[in-house]
């Protein structure tokens, strides 16, 4: 599903983001991505969903490089994944249920389509009965599930998540796991950058660690190997 080939990324201050790093996700994969403050996780994120561009190397997913679309092109390669961040993004002026709405108000979803899509992926987060809450009436653990659900409600084959339980006390953390845990079985490709140690180490997913822009290990049923 994704691949990417001696892809280095290095920014205009002269930093390198990532350097001659390649690496083959598969779908239906559950991959954690571990490493120091910096050593390149969210320059990774950043490249799959084309925020960034590679500097050098070739970006696939599903066989087509990304790294050579149209800025036209690029809102069609989103649709495809979903985006989970750390701070939530959620719109402040609109409900649960209008903030998961949104993304398919985005790509033009169909009205009828996106009555049906957004209670499904509620119930999918536990949240169903929050559809008429605003984001400031929720907890943190709450919001991220409405982030969640926005992320799935288009059912992406893809979800990337940028330190989703970073904001997060360990028992909301393993709520929101949990949960990806439970759309990465039905299929769903996810890829997640933590610093969760004890998530890291429990779920025995295959684990990626970066370290100054280098892949330095690559681990199936992994542990996430620094000190806290």
């Amino acid at each position: 599903m994704i691949n990417l080939i001696n892809v280095s990324m290095n920014y205009p201050n002269g930093t390198r983001g990532l350097i001659d790093v390649t690496l083959r996700i598969k779908k239906g994969e559950f991959v954690f991505l571990v490493g120091p403050s910096g050593a390149g996780k969210s320059t990774l994120t950043k490249l799959i969903f084309r925020e960034e561009k590679p500097t050098r190397g070739q970006l696939l997913i599903n066989g087509k490089n990304i790294a050579r679309l149209r800025p036209r092109e690029i809102p069609f390669l989103r649709r495809s994944i979903g985006i989970v961040f750390q701070d939530f993004k959620l719109l402040p002026n609109k409900t649960v249920a209008e903030n998961v709405a949104f993304a398919l108000e985005v790509i033009e979803a169909h009205k009828r389509e996106i009555q049906k899509a957004v209670p499904a992926a509620l119930k999918m987060v536990g949240l169903e009965k929050k559809s008429n809450a605003m984001p400031a009436q929720l907890s943190g653990g709450e919001q991220q599930r409405v982030a969640i659900a926005r992320a799935i409600v288009n059912n992406p084959p893809l979800v990337i998540a940028d330190e989703p339980t970073g904001n997060l006390d360990p028992e909301t953390s393993w709520e929101i796991v949990n949960l990806l845990h439970d759309i990465n079985k039905c299929g769903t490709t996810i890829v997640m950058a933590t610093h969760d140690k004890d998530i890291v180490d429990s779920m025995k997913k295959r684990v990626v660690a970066l370290e100054k822009g280098r892949i330095v290990r690559d681990e199936e049923r992994g542990a996430y190997g620094y000190e806290d």
